[in-house]
């Protein structure tokens, strides 16, 4: 009879498309297909939303290049964090730790509850998980069938995590090629069908949402209401700028694997560009078929029905509603596949650090993985499905925040590595700079509410929750210097 040997450490399994679909998987969530109706169109329009976001991917793409230098020096598990650590020290890698946590753990729940939103649209009036006892949560329903369907699709993608990193890495680049394949199908059907039309696309920098509302305008009526003049263009951009590294938040999830690879980590940079234009990609053309496929987009916004769905279905009718359910099902699937990976890493390298409880360091003798980071993961995501999505969309800016802060030393660390070591090129030292630039830059607009750019900054409940996040992260590592301290 076959003995197993046991596994001591990570194991080197994942292939490059395994860790592109990873990065991919993770860009890509609820957020890319319901917020074209919720936040981009009205606030952006399609314009500004394209031009955000390929500006927002070109920075990505500069910040990516501080990560390619600094993944074949320290190729460990914990990404950013391990690199902060090996350039500043244990107090600033916990700063660095403690908020990609947030942008990490959070990602899991936010995308748990769209499962019953694709079941919704898809269901029609069937509303076939809407029974057992329910109830209300920032004003949205939750139902006692949605919630039990989201945690059992987390906990069965919390197990296929913990047997082995191969097999995940194997079902999420079929989740994101389904996403990719899906998503560029609904594109190339606005160039064959009658129901989209260019004109639809007006107003094409977006609109004010809460003055349109209160004075009970159409989208026949919504001129007075459009973002029009420089200030007025300038706004519908930065209003979504703003959020790209929330948007972009996934990229930088390779790292986290770096331990896992089983090929040269000097085709980082080659993933991750390739990652951040797929992920571009879907959020443009998002957008562009929600707009040009239905008419009455801003009628549509103002009612908070889902945009994207009434345009798949008005070009292809029931097929054009399945193929979104597939596309956002894939988005959903793999962002929790790749979430879960990334956070456990992260939380597994914090433990080896001694950062947090020695038990997340421990690596499944059987299967090679982080098992006890993978299920503190998954109890952390049953939330999502009890707190429910309008709750949870306060952790958006959470998210955005956290991988802003991961760029932002990620740049540092980049620039200090290639001055202790003198070396790296010029080209590279600008980029680096201009990464940490960038991420600065995003943190200010974040945080700091910005004279005629109210759509930009944080809403009270996420600074709120930012307060709170900052106050335990503070307790948390006072009791931590004591324990080390005691110790020495």
């Amino acid at each position: 009879m076959e003995t197993r040997e046991p596994k001591k450490g990570l194991q080197r399994q994942l292939t490059p498309a395994h860790v592109w679909s990873i990065a991919f998987g993770c860009i890509i969530g609820w957020g890319a297909f319901v917020n074209p109706g919720k936040k981009f169109l009205p606030n952006s329009g399609v314009d500004g939303t394209t031009i955000a976001m390929l500006l927002g991917a070109v920075v990505m793409v500069v910040i990516a290049f501080a990560y390619a230098y600094m993944v074949p020096r320290y190729p460990k598990a914990g990404g950013e964090f391990t690199f902060a650590k090996a350039c500043f020290g244990r107090r600033t890698a916990f700063v660095c730790g403690w908020f990609l946590t947030a942008a990490y753990l959070t990602n899991v729940p936010m995308n748990s509850t769209a499962i019953g939103l694709i079941v919704d649209g898809l269901d029609g009036p069937a509303d076939i998980l809407k029974w057992g006892f329910h109830y209300q949560v920032a004003g949205f329903d939750v139902w006692c069938g949605e919630m039990l369907l989201a945690m059992g699709i987390l906990i069965f993608f919390g197990w296929l995590n913990i047997i082995g990193v191969k097999k995940a890495g194997f079902i999420q680049t079929i989740l994101a090629v389904m996403l990719a394949s899906s998503v560029f199908i609904l594109a190339a059907a606005t160039l064959v069908s009658s129901s989209a039309d260019m004109a639809n696309l007006a107003p094409h920098w977006g609109f004010d949402k809460a003055a349109a509302m209160a004075a009970g305008a159409t989208t026949d009526t919504m001129g007075p209401f459009a973002h029009i003049g420089r200030q007025g263009i300038l706004t519908a951009i930065l209003a979504t700028f703003a959020i790209t590294p929330w948007a972009f938040v996934g990229f930088e999830t390779i790292p986290q694997a770096a331990e896992e690879f089983k090929f040269s980590h000097s085709k980082v940079m080659l993933i991750m560009t390739i990652a951040i234009l797929f992920g571009a990609f879907v959020y443009i053309a998002n957008n562009y078929v929600a707009a040009v496929a239905v008419r009455e987009w801003p009628d549509r916004v103002m009612a908070g029905e889902w945009v994207l769905l009434c345009a798949a279905e008005n070009m292809l009718g029931t097929s054009g509603k399945i193929l979104l359910g597939v596309a956002v099902s894939s988005a959903v699937l793999s962002g929790i596949m790749g979430f879960y990976l990334a956070s456990s890493r992260l939380m597994f390298s914090m433990a080896r650090e001694k950062y947090l409880p020695e038990i997340f360091a421990r690596v499944d003798e059987r299967y090679g993985t982080p098992r006890n980071a993978i299920l503190f993961c998954v109890l952390i995501s049953l939330s999502g499905p009890i707190l429910g999505r309008e709750a949870l969309g306060w952790f958006v800016d959470m998210s955005a925040i956290g991988a802003s802060i991961g760029f932002f030393f990620t740049g540092l660390s980049c620039a200090f590595t290639m001055k202790q070591r003198n070396d790296g090129s010029a080209m590279l030292h600008t980029a680096a700079t201009a990464g940490a630039a960038f991420s600065l830059l995003f943190i200010i607009l974040q945080l700091v509410p910005i004279p005629g750019l109210p759509e930009v900054h944080f809403g009270k409940e996420s600074y709120l929750m930012l307060l709170a996040w900052i106050i335990l992260g503070t307790a948390f590592y006072t009791k931590l210097e004591k324990q080390l301290d005691n110790k020495q």
